[in-house]
C-alpha cells in the first residue's frame, strides 16, 4: 500500500517509519510513504504557504494554490486516488473505517496547519475529510502517522498471523480486548487468572470472552450496544467468575 503525505514538516515522519512494525513493512515491500513537501510547490519565491484570512479573525489560513500544484502535479488532475484531509469537521476515525481504507493501494494524506486550509482546495480535490476525535491538534502530521500505523498493520503479512488482528479492541466484534498476562507467574501480590494456567484451550477461550464482554459493558457501554451477542455471551457475561 502506498501513502503519499503531504505536508510543510516532513522531517517529522522519518523517525517513526524507521522503526518497529513500519520499518518492516517497508522492508518487506507491503508499505511505501512518499512524503511531499507543500512548501517546494509555492508559487513566489519565498516559498510562502499561509496568508490571513478574508473577514478577519485569528491565525493563518493554508493557501490553495501551493496545495492544489503539489497535488496534481504529484497524482494528476483529477489526483489518482482518494485524497484525505485531517480535519476535526470530518468524521472519526475508527477500526471499521481503517479496515475499509485498508483496501485501497494507495491514499494521499494532506496535513493541515494553521487555522484551517482554504476551503476551495478542500472543495476541488479533498474526497474525504476525517477526525480523530472532539478534539483539536497543531496539524495533522500525527493524525496521519495514526492512520499509517492502524492501515499498514491490517495488511496481509505485515503482522505475521492473518487472524492477529481478529481479537484486537475495536475489531469487527465491536468489543474491547481481554486482560493479557506474561511472566512472572507471581508480581507483588498478583496472580494469574487460573483459566489461562489451565491448558485447556476451550476454558481459555471461555476466560477471554468474558472479559471482553465485561470490560466492554464497564468501559464502553456504548459499543457492548453495538455488539451482536449470543446467547451463550449474555450466559457467561452473568455467570459468576
Amino acid at each position: 500500500m502506498r501513502f503519499d503525505v503531504f505536508t510543510l514538516f516532513p522531517n517529522l515522519f522519518q523517525p517513526y517509519l524507521d522503526e518497529s512494525i513500519l520499518k518492516r513493512a517497508r522492508e518487506m515491500g507491503a508499505l511505501q510513504v512518499v512524503l511531499h513537501n507543500i512548501r517546494d510547490y509555492a508559487l513566489d519565491k519565498h516559498h510562502v504557504t499561509d496568508d490571513m484570512p478574508y473577514g478577519g479573525g485569528g491565525g493563518m489560513v493554508l493557501k490553495p494554490e501551493p496545495l492544489s500544484n503539489a497535488l496534481e502535479v504529484t497524482l494528476g488532475s483529477p489526483p489518482a486516488c482518494p485524497v484525505i484531509l485531517f480535519s476535526p469537521q470530518g468524521r472519526v476515525f475508527d477500526q471499521a473505517l481503517a479496515r475499509d481504507l485498508a483496501r485501497a493501494p494507495q491514499l494521499a494524506l494532506v496535513c493541515g496547519r494553521y487555522e484551517g486550509v482554504d476551503q476551495r482546495a478542500i472543495d476541488l480535490l479533498v474526497t474525504d475529510e476525517i477526525s480523530l476525535g472532539d478534539f483539536v491538534l497543531t496539524g495533522g502530521e500525527l493524525p496521519a502517522l495514526l492512520m499509517i500505523d492502524a492501515l499498514t498493520r491490517l495488511l496481509p503479512g505485515v503482522l505475521g498471523d492473518p487472524t492477529a488482528t481478529d481479537d484486537d479492541s475495536h475489531s469487527m466484534s465491536k468489543l474491547l480486548e481481554y486482560p493479557h498476562y506474561t511472566r512472572p507467574a507471581q508480581y507483588r501480590g498478583q496472580g494469574i487468572p487460573p483459566a489461562l494456567l489451565s491448558g485447556n484451550h476451550a476454558a481459555i477461550d471461555r476466560w477471554r470472552r468474558q472479559q471482553s464482554l465485561r470490560r466492554t459493558l464497564q468501559r464502553r457501554p456504548d459499543l457492548f450496544m453495538q455488539a451482536h451477542l449470543s446467547l451463550k455471551d449474555w450466559e457467561l457475561l452473568l455467570q459468576d467468575d
